[in-house]
Protein backbone atom coordinates (compact mmCIF):
# COMPACT_ATOMS: atom_id res chain seq x y z
CA UNK A 1 0.00 0.00 0.00
CA UNK A 2 1.40 3.15 -1.24
CA UNK A 3 1.90 5.60 1.85
CA UNK A 4 0.65 9.30 1.47
CA UNK A 5 1.89 12.11 3.31
CA UNK A 6 0.48 15.76 2.50
CA UNK A 7 2.95 18.65 4.11
CA UNK A 8 0.70 21.11 6.39
CA UNK A 9 0.14 24.43 5.34
CA UNK A 10 2.35 25.49 8.67
CA UNK A 11 5.42 23.08 7.57
CA UNK A 12 5.52 24.09 4.16
CA UNK A 13 5.62 27.82 5.09
CA UNK A 14 9.09 26.76 6.64
CA UNK A 15 10.70 25.66 3.95
CA UNK A 16 9.26 28.16 0.94
CA UNK A 17 11.49 30.65 -0.12
CA UNK A 18 11.00 34.04 0.26
CA UNK A 19 10.37 35.77 -2.77
CA UNK A 20 12.86 36.73 -4.97
CA UNK A 21 15.61 34.16 -3.41
CA UNK A 22 16.87 31.49 -5.54
CA UNK A 23 16.05 28.40 -3.21
CA UNK A 24 15.41 27.45 0.52
CA UNK A 25 17.89 28.08 3.46
CA UNK A 26 19.19 24.27 4.33
CA UNK A 27 19.70 25.70 7.80
CA UNK A 28 15.86 26.16 7.84
CA UNK A 29 15.12 22.54 8.34
CA UNK A 30 11.75 22.45 9.51
CA UNK A 31 11.90 21.15 12.63
CA UNK A 32 13.64 21.49 16.69
CA UNK A 33 15.06 18.05 15.87
CA UNK A 34 17.15 19.11 12.50
CA UNK A 35 14.71 17.30 10.22
CA UNK A 36 14.94 18.94 6.92
CA UNK A 37 12.16 17.02 4.86
CA UNK A 38 9.63 19.59 5.15
CA UNK A 39 12.23 22.46 3.86
CA UNK A 40 12.69 19.45 0.80
CA UNK A 41 9.12 18.79 0.21
CA UNK A 42 8.93 22.63 -0.22
CA UNK A 43 11.38 23.21 -2.55
CA UNK A 44 10.15 20.32 -4.50
CA UNK A 45 6.95 21.33 -4.40
CA UNK A 46 7.55 24.92 -5.57
CA UNK A 47 9.50 23.76 -8.58
CA UNK A 48 7.06 21.33 -10.01
CA UNK A 49 4.19 23.88 -10.02
CA UNK A 50 6.95 26.38 -11.62
CA UNK A 51 7.47 23.80 -14.11
CA UNK A 52 3.62 23.17 -15.11
CA UNK A 53 2.70 26.94 -15.27
CA UNK A 54 5.58 27.18 -17.43
CA UNK A 55 7.75 29.32 -15.22
CA UNK A 56 11.15 28.25 -16.17
CA UNK A 57 12.51 31.37 -14.81
CA UNK A 58 11.42 30.31 -11.23
CA UNK A 59 12.25 26.77 -12.03
CA UNK A 60 15.69 27.63 -13.33
CA UNK A 61 16.20 29.68 -9.60
CA UNK A 62 15.36 26.64 -7.91
CA UNK A 63 18.05 24.28 -9.80
CA UNK A 64 21.61 23.50 -8.97
CA UNK A 65 23.82 24.99 -11.60
CA UNK A 66 24.65 21.70 -13.02
CA UNK A 67 20.86 21.02 -13.41
CA UNK A 68 20.17 24.57 -14.73
CA UNK A 69 23.74 24.18 -17.40
CA UNK A 70 23.91 27.98 -17.42
CA UNK A 71 22.40 31.22 -16.39
CA UNK A 72 18.68 31.23 -15.29
CA UNK A 73 17.85 33.07 -18.42
CA UNK A 74 20.33 31.26 -20.03
CA UNK A 75 18.13 27.83 -18.66
CA UNK A 76 14.63 29.89 -18.77
CA UNK A 77 15.48 30.15 -22.45
CA UNK A 78 16.22 26.86 -23.87
CA UNK A 79 13.27 25.26 -21.75
CA UNK A 80 10.84 27.81 -23.20
CA UNK A 81 11.73 27.15 -26.91
CA UNK A 82 12.04 30.04 -29.35
CA UNK A 83 8.38 31.56 -30.13
CA UNK A 84 6.41 30.46 -32.68
CA UNK A 85 6.18 32.20 -35.89
CA UNK A 86 2.83 32.71 -37.34
CA UNK A 87 2.63 31.59 -40.64
CA UNK A 88 3.28 33.73 -44.31
CA UNK A 89 0.07 34.01 -46.14
CA UNK A 90 0.33 32.45 -49.47
CA UNK A 91 1.07 35.03 -51.66
CA UNK A 92 -1.71 34.19 -54.16
CA UNK A 93 -4.47 33.79 -51.70
CA UNK A 94 -7.23 36.68 -51.68
CA UNK A 95 -9.32 36.87 -49.16
CA UNK A 96 -13.36 36.47 -49.72
CA UNK A 97 -15.97 38.26 -47.88
CA UNK A 98 -16.89 34.01 -46.62
CA UNK A 99 -13.60 34.06 -45.22
CA UNK A 100 -12.25 32.05 -47.59
CA UNK A 101 -8.69 32.26 -48.33
CA UNK A 102 -9.11 31.07 -51.85
CA UNK A 103 -11.29 30.97 -55.21
CA UNK A 104 -13.91 28.54 -55.19
CA UNK A 105 -14.13 26.60 -58.38
CA UNK A 106 -16.35 27.86 -61.38
CA UNK A 107 -18.72 25.43 -63.16
CA UNK A 108 -18.77 25.04 -66.52
CA UNK A 109 -21.40 27.81 -66.92
CA UNK A 110 -19.69 30.28 -64.83
CA UNK A 111 -21.26 29.97 -61.58
CA UNK A 112 -19.51 29.63 -58.35
CA UNK A 113 -19.73 26.11 -56.24
CA UNK A 114 -19.81 27.60 -52.69
CA UNK A 115 -17.94 25.82 -49.83
CA UNK A 116 -19.57 23.54 -47.60
CA UNK A 117 -19.46 24.48 -43.79
CA UNK A 118 -16.67 22.38 -41.98
CA UNK A 119 -18.04 19.20 -40.58
CA UNK A 120 -14.19 18.73 -38.56
CA UNK A 121 -14.71 19.22 -34.75
CA UNK A 122 -12.95 22.47 -33.19
CA UNK A 123 -9.22 21.77 -31.97
CA UNK A 124 -8.79 20.62 -29.07
CA UNK A 125 -6.39 22.28 -26.47
CA UNK A 126 -2.38 22.40 -27.42
CA UNK A 127 -1.74 21.84 -23.25
CA UNK A 128 -3.52 19.56 -21.17
CA UNK A 129 -4.65 21.00 -17.78
CA UNK A 130 -3.22 19.28 -14.41
CA UNK A 131 -4.50 18.66 -11.10
CA UNK A 132 -3.01 19.52 -7.64
CA UNK A 133 0.38 17.92 -6.77
CA UNK A 134 0.31 15.47 -4.13
CA UNK A 135 3.08 13.84 -2.52
CA UNK A 136 3.71 10.38 -1.71
CA UNK A 137 5.44 8.30 0.37
CA UNK A 138 8.16 10.36 2.54
CA UNK A 139 11.08 11.87 1.48
CA UNK A 140 14.24 9.89 1.63
CA UNK A 141 18.07 10.19 1.34
CA UNK A 142 19.09 8.69 -2.07
CA UNK A 143 22.77 8.54 -2.57
CA UNK A 144 25.14 9.94 -4.97
CA UNK A 145 25.82 9.02 -8.40
CA UNK A 146 28.33 9.52 -11.18
CA UNK A 147 26.59 12.46 -12.05
CA UNK A 148 24.30 14.11 -9.06
CA UNK A 149 25.22 14.57 -5.79
CA UNK A 150 23.78 12.58 -3.05
CA UNK A 151 20.56 14.53 -1.31
CA UNK A 152 17.02 13.67 -1.29
CA UNK A 153 14.46 11.58 -3.51
CA UNK A 154 10.88 12.95 -3.35
CA UNK A 155 7.81 11.99 -5.22
CA UNK A 156 4.98 13.82 -6.79
CA UNK A 157 2.18 13.49 -8.51
CA UNK A 158 -0.80 14.96 -10.30
CA UNK A 159 -3.39 14.57 -12.73
CA UNK A 160 -2.95 15.26 -16.24
CA UNK A 161 -6.21 16.01 -17.89
CA UNK A 162 -7.24 16.00 -21.94
CA UNK A 163 -11.08 16.39 -22.96
CA UNK A 164 -11.39 12.59 -23.67
CA UNK A 165 -8.62 11.39 -21.45
CA UNK A 166 -6.97 11.57 -18.26
CA UNK A 167 -3.71 10.00 -17.14
CA UNK A 168 -1.72 10.37 -13.72
CA UNK A 169 1.75 11.99 -13.63
CA UNK A 170 4.48 10.53 -11.63
CA UNK A 171 7.67 12.87 -11.02
CA UNK A 172 10.85 12.39 -8.97
CA UNK A 173 12.97 15.21 -8.16
CA UNK A 174 16.85 14.77 -6.22
CA UNK A 175 17.15 17.75 -3.76
CA UNK A 176 20.44 18.73 -2.64
CA UNK A 177 21.99 21.23 -0.60
CA UNK A 178 23.69 23.97 -3.16
CA UNK A 179 25.99 26.86 -1.53
CA UNK A 180 23.51 26.76 1.82
CA UNK A 181 20.23 26.39 0.59
CA UNK A 182 18.13 23.71 -1.41
CA UNK A 183 17.89 23.27 -4.83
CA UNK A 184 16.81 20.47 -7.32
CA UNK A 185 19.53 18.81 -9.11
CA UNK A 186 17.94 16.16 -11.15
CA UNK A 187 14.69 15.50 -12.26
CA UNK A 188 13.39 11.74 -13.20
CA UNK A 189 9.70 10.33 -14.86
CA UNK A 190 8.78 7.36 -12.11
CA UNK A 191 7.52 4.36 -13.99
CA UNK A 192 5.80 1.12 -13.68
CA UNK A 193 9.19 -0.73 -13.04
CA UNK A 194 10.21 2.01 -10.53
CA UNK A 195 6.98 0.54 -8.21
CA UNK A 196 7.04 -2.53 -8.67
CA UNK A 197 10.84 -2.90 -7.82
CA UNK A 198 10.83 -2.37 -4.22
CA UNK A 199 12.21 0.14 -2.01
CA UNK A 200 11.33 4.04 -2.78
CA UNK A 201 10.09 4.57 -6.16
CA UNK A 202 11.23 8.38 -5.90
CA UNK A 203 14.47 7.16 -5.41
CA UNK A 204 14.56 3.87 -7.81
CA UNK A 205 14.03 6.67 -10.85
CA UNK A 206 16.64 8.80 -9.42
CA UNK A 207 19.49 6.16 -9.26
CA UNK A 208 18.10 3.90 -12.03
CA UNK A 209 21.29 4.56 -14.39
Amino acid sequence: MTMRWTATPALLAAGVALAGCAGTPAKDDGGPDGDPTAAVVAVAREYQEAVLQLDWRRACELSTPSQRAGTVEECASRNLGPSPSPPAPSPSAEPSDDGWNFSPPVRADGSTVQPRPSRSKSPGPERASTGPLTQEGVPVRVPATTTHPAGWAVMLTYAVVWPTETSTARRALRIVEDAGTWHVDQREDVKDTDISHGGNPAANALTRG
